[in-house]
């Protein structure tokens, strides 16, 4: 029964697109912004040439590019679908795919005129295709207008609801090839920061590369990243083993919370009844002394309207708020510009600022 409340609860947040929503159009119309985005995978393509990838697992690291229009009706936080035939006026679409070889990924990335803005990587959640992981990651880079380089890594989840389990080792699969992906791009950032958000069990896979660089002697690395951790699908107790091999990093990680997010709290229960992460709740002053000892920052997203019954996607909806969060940081003497130092804040949506919750 508890796999089939899961199912329920998760198959209700969106619609299920396949490889068939990145099928190219000829070309886009005036007014919809145009953006290119890497990928490096661990999913295996769907046969020889294709940019189409599935849930296969590849032992080896795949890299393609996507061209991808988004339409002039987008709403910030929201993915436009294509509803059958697929049209720019009001979906997204891809505009060409390429596989690239290793070199060729390298040189391209390379030579990418958005590179001095920086590298954003986004490692997806349980539960997404290839195509949703994709999008999800255009989306959140249009809406932050950050003009950095979009990169994404997906590893092979199953895309189903009940496969919980097989996305877990999955996740675990995809280890090495996270780390070399996250070597790599520092490399090609030319002495900038690779910022990573990773959303669920894509929290688990980063924290455990993390931990891998740590182990391997890689501080050169360590040391470029931010990382933001959104709704992480981690047992707290697992969290603190991997943060004590990892350490203190000169950027604090930022960690995404919401309380009342039911896929964690079913992902709770399959984990004989512990909490996750993701479900911290920031008013507990031993959450606080936690977060001091550790040096990281927990920011409560509950505010934010969730976008399905799960609630367990609101970080979506902070891309369009980046501008307006950065801007408030740069003011002393409020909560935000707190911001890259240890501590515990609540979002609030409609100002848009963060406040402390042991604020008198």
């Amino acid at each position: 029964m508890l796999f089939l409340a899961m199912a329920v609860v998760i198959s209700a947040c969106a619609p299920r697109p396949g490889n068939e929503a990145l099928e190219a159009v000829p070309g886009t119309i005036t007014g919809a912004q145009v953006t290119t985005v890497y990928v490096a995978t661990t999913r295996a393509p769907r046969g020889v040439g294709s940019t189409a990838f599935g849930s296969a697992w590849s032992l080896g690291t795949s890299h393609a590019a996507f061209t991808v229009s988004i339409p002039p009706t987008h709403r910030p936080g929201r993915v436009e679908w294509p509803n059958g035939k697929i049209d720019p006026v009001t979906s997204f679409a891809v505009l060409g795919s390429a596989n690239l070889t290793p070199d060729q990924y390298a040189g391209t990335l390379a030579r990418d005129p958005r590179l001095p803005a920086g590298i954003g990587l986004y490692v997806h959640g349980y539960n997404h295709t290839f195509p949703e992981a994709l999008y999800r990651l255009v989306q959140l880079s249009v809406d932050a207008g950050t003009g950095g380089v979009p990169v994404l890594f997906s590893w092979p989840s199953a895309g189903r609801p009940l496969g919980y389990l097989a996305d877990r080792d999955a996740a675990a699969f995809s280890r090495d090839a996270l780390s070399r992906t996250l070597i790599d791009l520092v490399a090609k950032a030319r002495g900038g920061t690779v910022s990573v958000t990773a959303h669920s069990l894509g929290a688990l896979l980063t924290m455990e590369s993390l931990r891998q660089l740590r182990l391997e002697g890689r501080a050169d690395v360590l040391d470029r990243l931010s990382v933001i951790l959104a709704a992480p699908d981690i047992d707290p107790d697992l969290f603190r083993a991997q943060i004590a091999v990892i350490g203190r990093r000169r950027q604090p990680m930022t960690i995404l919370v919401s309380p009342d997010d039911r896929a964690l709290r079913l992902a709770g229960r399959l984990g004989a009844h512990r909490g996750r992460l993701g479900t911290l709740d920031v008013r507990d002053p031993r959450v606080r002394e936690a977060v001091a000892e550790a040096g990281i920052t927990v920011i409560d997203i509950s505010d934010l309207p969730p976008q399905g019954l799960a609630r367990h996607d609101r970080y979506v909806e902070m891309a369009a708020m980046h501008e307006d969060l950065v801007a408030a940081r740069s003011t002393a003497g409020t909560p935000l510009a707190q911001i890259g130092h240890a501590g515990v804040f609540v979002l609030d949506s409609l100002r848009g600022a963060l406040t402390e919750p042991f604020a008198p």
